[in-house]
């Protein structure tokens, strides 16, 4: 049974958000304005993140805006679209110990699906952030949804996310968030 995020038991992945990739995506600004916003958020609150890049030499570094809401990191280099059959990321995650995992990225119905499936198969909880992921095809990220949430993956907003770590106004990090959510 899926239980509500803590700061304790989450972690964090974004995949593929790189500079030769997102101008092809579907509402490409406001995928970024949100995932910029999710990972700000959750650095905030200090969720351990995961970020992967697919064949950066052709594809591209992580754009600058979601680069530097992260701030200092290094991406898990990946030609695999699922994550998990990349030995680096499935062991930065199992590193991790975490048993929720909050999962935004591109191509929704290539890398992201994939991912999510094969988190869920390891046993993981998958939460996925419907307005950080996107396709070129708005029916390919709409369909792939659909299949991730029948799989078992909890569908749901980046802002939802926040604030269900967050839990009550008065918490560490409220204003903060309050003020990248506005």
């Amino acid at each position: 049974m899926m239980k509500l995020l803590t700061r304790e038991d989450t972690a964090f992945v974004a995949i593929d958000f790189q500079e030769k990739l997102m101008p092809a995506m579907s509402d490409k600004e406001l995928l970024e304005d949100r995932t910029v916003r999710l990972v700000k958020g959750m650095k905030v609150l200090g969720i351990p993140t995961v970020v992967t890049q697919q064949y950066t030499k052709g594809l591209g570094e992580t754009i600058p805006s979601v680069a530097e809401a992260l701030g200092e990191f290094s991406h898990v280099e990946k030609n695999t679209f699922g994550c998990m059959a990349n030995e680096e990321f499935a062991a930065r995650i199992k590193e991790i110990n975490r048993k929720n995992i909050v999962v935004c990225g591109i191509e929704a119905h290539i890398c992201v699906e994939q991912t999510v499936l094969q988190l869920m198969e390891a046993g993981y909880n998958v939460y996925l952030a419907v307005d950080c992921i996107s396709s070129r095809s708005e029916t390919d990220k709409l369909w792939s949804i659909t299949r991730m949430g029948e799989a078992g993956a909890v569908i749901t907003t980046y802002e939802a996310v926040l604030y269900e770590i967050l839990r009550d106004s008065k918490a560490e990090g409220f204003k903060e968030i309050s003020a990248i959510v506005k």
